[in-house]
């Protein structure tokens, strides 16, 4: 009986439309003053930042109200209005700025500061204020939250080191010396969530390390493919690696190659070279689909990015965007 009663109402409830994220892939471009805004469905430019010159790091708030920014030529933090896409604010950092990261709850945005002595510097979203500068061991290069949001980790190319932030407490929880210096960086989780390991690239290594975040210790160096017979190196701008990411189920580890022009796809946990693609000229950086299934690499010598299908391991589109594209993210859009 009340359930008949309740039926045409349940049919409407039905029928209301059900809210959709949106996706858009974010492109730096290091020697210009605009950032693109990509579409994955359309592979196409859809709206452009301007009037941040040498842009390098990019973040997008939880909300997707904002877009963050930071300035190399002002060593400064911009904040974007995300539907205008308009400089509304600029944070003063303490140094030139190199990569950044957000807090799951977006409260913080983190800073790598790239000038000796080396910092991290801490902006509250809330004020648009540098609330902390956080000591380091050399020059930062990159920043990242951890994936349970408990961790900020850096890493410095000069220090050539990794630190470790306790994001509740803004204090150093530990740290590990390499023998090279400490470029990107991309994270794998244990079953509840919290981090298992640490790919990092390394200075001068055409490759990844693998870093067990429990015990603090490097537990293997894998070494990419060598190039194949008649194909000469390309080394343009930096490291001969540089640029990586985890699919979102966790079973794949995506890394460039600037020095073979091309991208490897990796199993989780053996660590087995899957697939190889070619790219564009020096690859710099690569995001990844929400679901996994495409790749964005920023083509920093081609002024492109180059989509690849990673089921079919194929490149599918090249996207031309601006100068020396560099950094890139995904950014979800409630």
């Amino acid at each position: 009986m009340i359930l008949a009663r309740l039926r045409p109402f349940l049919g409407l409830v039905l029928a209301l439309p059900v809210a959709a994220s949106t996706v858009r892939i974010i492109q730096t471009n290091s020697a210009g003053e605009d950032v693109d805004i990509i579409d994955p469905a359309q592979n196409k430019v859809v709206g452009v930042i301007h009037g941040i010159e040498v842009n390098h790091g990019v973040a997008v708030a939880p909300d997707g109200s904002r877009y963050y920014v930071s300035n190399e030529s002002n060593s400064s933090l911009e904040v974007v209005d995300a539907k205008t896409l308009k400089i509304v604010h600029s944070v003063k950092l303490s140094g030139h700025p190199n990569n950044i990261s957000i807090s799951k709850d977006g409260r913080r945005v983190y800073v790598a500061i790239a000038v000796a002595p080396g910092a991290l510097d801490i902006v509250d979203t809330q004020s648009l204020e540098k609330i902390k500068s956080i000591p380091m061991k050399g020059a930062l290069h990159n920043t990242y939250v951890t994936p349970d949001g408990k961790y900020v980790v850096s890493g410095s190319i000069p220090g050539k080191v990794i630190t470790v932030v306790d994001a509740k407490t803004d204090q150093v929880a530990w740290t590990l010396d390499r023998d090279l210096g400490i470029r990107c960086m991309a994270f794998t989780t244990n079953p509840d969530g919290s981090t298992k390991w640490i790919f990092v690239q390394l200075s001068g290594f055409n490759g990844f390390a693998v870093i067990d975040f429990a015990t603090h210790q490097e537990i293997n160096r894998v070494k990419l493919p060598d190039l194949p017979p008649g194909k000469k190196p390309y080394l343009w701008g930096g490291n001969e690696s540089h640029g990586l990411a985890v699919t979102s189920d966790g079973k794949t580890l995506v890394v460039n190659s600037r020095l073979n022009t091309a991208i490897y796809t990796y199993s989780i946990p053996d660590l087995k070279l899957t697939g190889s693609v070619e790219v564009g000229k020096s690859p710099d950086w690569v995001t990844l689909t929400p679901d996994g299934k495409m790749a964005y690499v920023a083509c920093a010598a081609s002024n492109s990015v180059s989509v690849v299908d990673l089921t079919a391991m194929k490149e599918v589109a090249k996207i031309p965007v601006g100068e020396v594209p560099k950094r890139n993210i995904t950014a979800v859009l409630p």
